[in-house]
């Protein structure tokens, strides 16, 4: 599914530009709002490659590791989300913060 492998594409290339805005920043709660992020972009990306294998191999095997993969990054995703929610106001006080010095 070429839709599929955008999506796909997309994910990781985001989990990539988060990581390297991770390393870049040196606010703490950025730093977690950042790791929030890239949990979700990693999450879609290894759920998307599981749904993905569904579609190319259809033995009983690939459904198994394919329902692994899905699980697991449907849980990333989901952990990375709250982890953004929960950090996200500490971010904004604390880029207030760093704005007034």
């Amino acid at each position: 599914m070429p839709f599929l492998v955008f999506f796909i594409v997309v994910s990781l290339s985001f989990y990539v530009f988060y990581k390297i805005k991770y390393v870049r920043s040196r606010l703490p709660m950025e730093r977690k709002l950042l790791s929030g992020k890239s949990s979700v972009a990693l999450g879609t990306f290894v759920a998307l490659f599981g749904i993905n294998q569904v579609f190319l191999y259809q033995t009983p095997l690939t459904y198994i590791i394919a329902a692994i993969f899905l699980i697991l990054g449907a849980a990333s995703a989901w952990v990375g989300f709250k982890s953004y929610r929960h950090h996200i106001p500490y971010a904004i006080k604390e880029a207030e913060e760093a704005a007034r010095q």
